[in-house]
């Protein structure tokens, strides 16, 4: 990625991998959702990226419906690049994952590269009481749960939303992901530029050693050359350290408490938008800037906001 370009800031709203007992923030509710989402876009998110939940449990879901209930707020109040989930939650299928995507048609959807071991038992290690009964168990079966992202089904997402001009962020948990990606350029089902989202310190997926880093930038580099804009996302506490180090190196990050629910060494994050400051103030510091979302779009060949399906 060139210096001189803005550095893309997207912010993961709520998410799948934690459960609304481990933060009183977390947003769970439509309203909480959209005012999370604009809240990070006046703060310098270029992108916000979006799942939904159940209201009443604080539940992944991927109805529609759900997403139409924050969606139209978050566009009338700001320009913001919005992208909607494929990856869902690990416990639903890729039918059921789509949807949203597939019928109300975004600039931009996440989708994974491949299947992996998507383990968060651990985080019973720090959170032992729940508010409902989903809750606990959704943690400890993940033991024994694959996240499936096959061929055949990144092959189906991909063509299902090619008519919707709906662009990826190419979320890569290690370096097969990175020749997964390729092997689908090559096939002509991605087109350039790839937004390739480097993600570290997932249980199931690469490390997030500094040296881990530095081995997936030298094989994207190899892989893409100039046909890709680099983006870090760590996990928890890893958030801004690699974010940092990223960015250092020239690269996009992404933040939010779908990836991270802290603010700083035993502090939680009381917004989305205290995570986006953070990493602003990072980037400012190196020098750089923040892209606005119409830079983001022109970065990554995006089809516009008036393009969309809500």
């Amino acid at each position: 990625m060139s210096k001189s370009k803005p550095i893309i800031i997207t912010c993961a709203v709520t998410g799948a991998i934690h459960t609304p007992s481990m933060s009183p923030y977390l947003p769970i509710t439509p309203d909480q959702i959209a005012e999370a989402a604009i809240g990070a876009a006046q703060a310098g998110a270029s992108i916000v990226h979006l799942h939904a939940r159940d209201p009443e449990d604080g539940k992944p879901t991927q109805d529609p419906e759900m997403f139409m209930r924050f969606l139209p707020q978050i566009k009338a109040a700001s320009d913001v690049v919005i992208n909607l989930t494929t990856g869902g939650a690990p416990t639903m299928g890729v039918e059921e994952r789509l949807q949203p995507v597939m019928q109300l048609k975004p600039e931009l959807a996440s989708l994974n590269m491949g299947s992996m071991n998507f383990g968060l038992y651990e985080m019973l290690n720090r959170f032992t009481e729940f508010k409902h009964d989903w809750e606990r168990p959704y943690l400890e079966d993940s033991d024994d749960r694959i996240f499936r992202n096959t061929f055949r089904d990144i092959t189906y997402i991909l063509n299902s939303c090619a008519e919707n001009r709906t662009r990826f962020e190419i979320e890569c948990y290690d370096i097969g992901h990175l020749y997964t990606a390729a092997h689908f350029l090559e096939r002509g089902l991605l087109k350039a530029p790839l937004f390739i989202q480097s993600v570290f310190g997932l249980r199931g997926g690469i490390g997030a050693h500094p040296e881990d880093l530095a081995h997936m930038r030298r094989t994207a580099d190899r892989l893409f050359g100039d046909a890709y804009v680099w983006s870090i996302l760590g996990a928890g506490s890893r958030q801004i350290p690699l974010g940092t180090m990223g960015l250092a190196m020239g690269s996009n990050v992404r933040v939010g408490l779908e990836d991270s629910l802290w603010d700083g060494p035993g502090q939680l994050a009381a917004t989305n938008a205290a995570q986006v400051t953070r990493i602003r103030t990072v980037i400012e510091a190196l020098g750089r800037r923040v892209a606005t979302p119409d830079e983001a779009r022109e970065i990554l060949g995006l089809k516009g906001g008036d393009q969309v399906g809500f």
